[in-house]
């Protein structure tokens, strides 16, 4: 759970955002610690219920310091923000635009071990 409350101050992710991105973003569930096939995500009360545990006892300060203390011993460092997802829209490799000329935004791109050209849309997404 402490983790997922990680997650969801890292993210500004409210309670049912936060139920949703462990459903919907393996690497949150990953990082959270949870097999899909033999472990419960917990429900936004859940997570809820645990986040006022944490307010009550004044521990929130307790826990972000020596996690920012340990990842900048490490080098990393994470802030709330933004999840930007980056999507290829592929296109064949002789894709000209009016002007019969390549178009300046597409280019190649290798994703994976897989090589594509067209272009990319960021989508960024932040939740309150």
């Amino acid at each position: 759970m402490l983790r997922i409350h990680l997650l969801q101050q890292w993210y500004a992710l409210s309670d049912p955002a936060m139920e949703e991105a462990l459903i919907e973003v393996p690497t949150m569930r990953r990082f959270a610690g949870i097999d899909l096939v033999s472990d419960r995500i917990p429900d936004e009360t859940t997570i809820l219920t645990f986040r006022h545990l944490l307010e009550k006892h004044e521990l929130g300060e307790q826990i972000f310091e020596p996690v920012q203390d340990h990842l900048n011993a490490r080098g990393m460092t994470m802030r709330q923000g933004t999840i930007v997802d980056a999507t290829v829209i592929a296109a064949p490799s002789s894709t000209k635009n009016k002007a019969g000329k390549r178009d300046p935004d597409m280019h190649q791109t290798k994703k994976g071990n897989q090589w594509y050209f067209g272009m990319n849309v960021h989508a960024g997404v932040r939740r309150q």
